[in-house]
């Protein structure tokens, strides 16, 4: 991941001045422009089969399913802002700002990568807690496993790391992905 040259960092304002990004994606952490390139084709299918079974199962008038190159909003000041590879939000406590999702999904889905350091994976949990995000799933795709992790008293703890069985959304108890049929074929 590369960062632009600027010790002070881009503001929010700033940031909305900007054009998007137009290959791989961006994310902002204390007003530093991180440039991703764009995910791997078993990272594409990962997050393509999650997505698919979250909404054959989920009211799509009543909550989204978002992937792909979006901004979810953390703080403004510092900026800083993810662009998580899936969420999940009910329409009704969507606050969109300036084009940008500025309020808590009630799930975030990484794809994770073996360059996905530990103090990127903590940062991004510190974020995603700050937000009140009530449930985070980090799927790691060389293990074949995901950690589920459920935000209490403003941290995450880990349910466990799964090799097999279901996953059940906390905030969507009809849903359930069997852990098996995520992977590519």
């Amino acid at each position: 991941m590369a960062s632009l040259p600027n010790t002070r960092g881009v503001s929010y304002e700033e940031w909305l001045e900007m054009p998007e990004a137009e290959d791989g994606t961006e994310e902002v952490v204390d007003g530093q422009i991180i440039f991703m390139p764009p995910a791997k084709l078993v990272h594409a299918l990962i997050v393509h089969n999650i997505q698919w079974a979250l909404q054959s199962q989920l009211d799509v008038r009543t909550v989204f399913v978002l992937t792909g190159s979006y901004g979810l909003i953390i703080r403004k000041a510092p900026l800083t802002s993810r662009d998580p590879d899936i969420v999940v939000i009910r329409k009704e406590g969507l606050a969109e700002r300036d084009g940008y999702i500025h309020s808590a999904p009630q799930l975030v889905v990484e794809v994770m990568s073996p360059s996905n350091r530990p103090k990127n994976r903590v940062r991004l949990r510190q974020d995603y807690a700050s937000l009140g995000v009530p449930e985070y799933w980090e799927v790691w795709p060389e293990e074949r496993s995901v950690e589920v992790l459920y935000l209490e008293n403003g941290r995450y703890h880990s349910l466990g790391l799964l090799l097999e069985g279901t996953l059940q959304p906390h905030e969507f108890p009809n849903v359930q992905i069997d852990i098996s049929r995520i992977w590519p074929d």
